[in-house]
């Protein structure tokens, strides 16, 4: 499988150590109370309930903000309306765009999601555009210690994974292990019990090939997914844009 995209890595830790931490545990406790109403306090039967946990563990969300959350859903909190949907389109330089929203307020949704693609230069298209492009996977990012590369690999292949790509990152040396979407849970239990620390896991789509984007293009494109991610109905933002290093460290 083709390296996958680093800027959204990096895109997706910043998310947890920046200004924004606020916001972002504001949308897990979103997820928690919609998964907690829906599918019970339990994360042992409720597997959405479980991967938002995972979630909020890897965003260092306190544990008793997450209980209340859950608390709060299981115990009917107004939630029944909240519904997930996918909105796809493209940004400068021809790169796909996908953004998931959980929302009480389709109209609202729509209409901040399309406003973010217009001030990017943007739009948005059909449901299926660019979905197509993508496939559900599991990524999770492991702090191997001193283990040999030879060894993770190992490690990750008797654990169900797809891939492992070693560190590209000095900054951040983690390795990223994907899964098949429904092998997720499994694999990255199987990697904790082998004495891998991970350090985040998600579930995410990764890009069939990247776009490779340079100047006002990588800027604009930066730019559409900062705006989307600070909107309180999207949860999550994916790309196929590959962005050198040296337009990210601009």
């Amino acid at each position: 499988m083709a390296k996958h995209n680093k800027w959204s890595k990096i895109k997706h830790r910043k998310a947890v150590v920046d200004k924004r931490r606020g916001k972002v545990w504001t949308k897990i406790a979103k997820a928690l109370m919609v998964a907690a109403k829906h599918g019970g306090p339990d994360p042992d039967s409720n597997l959405a309930l479980r991967y938002a946990i995972d979630e909020a563990r890897y965003a260092n969300m306190p544990r008793d903000t997450v209980e209340r959350a859950i608390q709060k859903g299981a115990g009917g909190a107004s939630t029944e309306n909240y519904e997930t949907i996918r909105y796809e389109g493209y940004a400068p330089g021809g790169v796909a765009v996908i953004v998931d929203a959980l929302t009480d307020n389709r109209t609202r949704t729509i209409t901040d999601v399309r406003n973010a693609f217009h001030d990017a230069g943007g739009n948005v298209g059909s449901s299926g555009c660019v979905a197509y492009m993508f496939q559900p996977r599991g990524e999770i990012l492991l702090d191997a210690g001193s283990l040999s590369e030879d060894r993770v690999i190992e490690l990750a292949i008797e654990a169900g994974a797809l891939d492992a790509q070693p560190p590209d990152d000095a900054d951040h040396p983690a390795w990223t292990v994907l899964t098949a979407a429904p092998d997720f849970a499994a694999v990255k239990d199987a990697l904790e019990r082998a004495g891998l620390t991970v350090t985040e896991a998600n579930l995410t789509m990764i890009p069939d090939t990247m776009v490779t984007v340079r100047g006002e293009h990588a800027r604009s494109v930066m730019d559409l997914v900062e705006q989307l991610e600070d909107l309180d109905d999207v949860q999550k933002v994916y790309t196929n844009a590959d962005i050198p290093d040296d337009e990210l460290a601009d």
